[in-house]
């Protein structure tokens, strides 16, 4: 007679043989399976009467007493392959009980599904094939772009990011641009150095990165982002690859680079981005020379650009609307904007205008084309007390303001907002450079 037993049965089969045979005691057998010594003894008392049967589950090979009938179980399935085929497990489940008022738990219509090919499970499917295709045929007709975050320095200096421009015709570095982290300012300062040099290509190729692609759908935000209103604006259009392997060619050239780049760098001797930015180009073209290769179409896609410097330092900016209030105002990051009373600036009072912050920090206002002056009220700038008006009481009650300044900023509570205003890490290095603060600057 064949028997089943557990792991746990067997266990207890062999510590109780144990006793039977005087090689243990009785307490020493209860140690060993983590029992009372009384139930040691009726168990010893069961093998002694009905032998290895008495430690094997009475239930075992039985049906289970919650278990559904051969009969429900036709009927679901009957009713998911005639009105549900094709829904997964837990859609199923919800249809079952809310159409036909079956109230099955999703994993049995799981379980019950995988077993009549009625659900392949994730894990058993067969993988989707990545098959290659041709490059395009033309240089300028597909730009693939990607942002690679690596310890390009070897610890000489903090991880950082390096924007890769590559021609999907020729496989050709076009730019390169190292940066703290892949904000939608670094794109612009990369985007514009290309286009300045090579002109403006057909299409971008990029993954959905939110600098690209507004991925998480919200009634406040538009359909498209800061980067994507730039490039409708230069008349570039932008594909989005839905996986790694489409866009293989960047990121294969960023494993090359993984490599080569490092170790030139450590051969160069260069610490910093700013020093690797400026040394970069001759990696290009290094690089270029051994791996480029000469497209199938002799053709060239780039287009010349039309916009003047003035027009592209305005496209390259984000972009916000902003509504004029009745004392000729608008608020931008907790910064009051105020505009100058004239006739013109009056007719713009509950309308919309659009406040442009460039990538070195400094900011415009702008409405159909013509830049607007204003002066700035900052809400967090610092009391001066030299500022304010000799009074004994005046000066008691700022002072009491102050104070409760003070506590604010401890708590975090007036500090910018970081929510819905643009990551600034490209403009800290270039305001640095020109000890520039973006919030006090002069109209430009």
């Amino acid at each position: 007679m064949l028997i089943t037993m557990s792991d746990k049965e067997i266990q207890r089969l062999a510590v109780l043989q144990d006793v039977q045979d005087q090689r243990i005691t009785q307490v020493r057998a209860a140690e060993i399976l983590n029992l009372s010594t009384r139930q040691i003894t009726r168990l010893l008392c069961k093998f002694n009467q009905d032998g290895i049967l008495s430690l094997v589950h009475a239930s075992r090979g039985q049906p289970g007493h919650r278990r559904h009938d051969d009969v429900m179980k036709s009927k679901c399935l009957s009713i998911i392959s005639e009105h549900l085929l094709g829904f997964g497990p837990t859609l199923a489940h919800e249809k079952l009980a809310s159409m036909f008022d079956l109230h099955i738990p999703v994993e049995t219509v799981r379980r019950w599904m995988t077993a009549n090919d009625l659900w392949i499970p994730r894990a058993k499917r067969q993988k989707r094939p990545y098959q290659p295709r041709y490059n395009r045929d033309c240089f300028g007709e597909l730009i693939q772009i990607d942002g690679s975050y690596h310890d390009w320095f070897e610890g000489r200096a903090g991880k950082c990011c390096l924007l890769v421009y590559i021609d999907d015709a020729t496989g050709k570095l076009l730019h390169l641009r190292f940066c703290q982290a892949e904000t939608t300012f670094d794109y612009m300062l990369s985007t514009r150095a290309y286009i300045e040099q090579y002109g403006k290509p057909v299409a971008f190729y990029s993954d959905k990165h939110s600098v690209f692609r507004v991925n998480q759908k919200s009634s406040q935000n538009s359909q498209i982002t800061q980067f994507g209103r730039i490039l409708n604006k230069l008349n570039i259009d932008i594909i989005f690859a839905n996986s790694p392997q489409a866009k293989g060619r960047v990121e294969r050239a960023n494993r090359t680079l993984q490599d080569r780049l490092i170790k030139e760098m450590r051969l160069e001797n260069i610490s910093s981005i700013e020093e690797a930015n400026k040394w970069l180009p001759c990696f290009i073209e290094q690089f270029n020379q051994k791996f480029g290769k000469c497209a199938r179409n002799s053709k060239n896609l780039h287009r010349s650009l039309t916009e003047s410097k003035a027009e592209l330092d305005d496209i390259f900016t984000w972009q916000e609307l902003r509504k004029v209030t009745k004392s000729l105002t608008i608020t931008y990051d907790k910064c009051v904007y105020i505009l100058e009373a004239n006739e013109f600036n009056q007719k713009l009072v509950g309308q919309y205008i659009s406040f442009l912050e460039y990538p070195d920090g400094t900011v415009a206002i702008m409405h159909e084309g013509r830049k607007i002056n204003y002066r700035i009220f900052n809400k967090l700038a610092e009391l001066q007390q030299n500022e304010v008006v000799e009074n004994k009481r005046l000066g008691a009650v700022i002072e009491h303001i102050k104070q409760q300044h003070e506590e604010l900023e401890q708590q975090n509570k007036r500090s910018r907002s970081k929510k819905s205003m643009p990551s600034r890490k490209a403009q800290k290095m270039i305001t640095e450079q020109r000890k520039l603060n973006p919030v006090l600057d002069s109209c430009r």
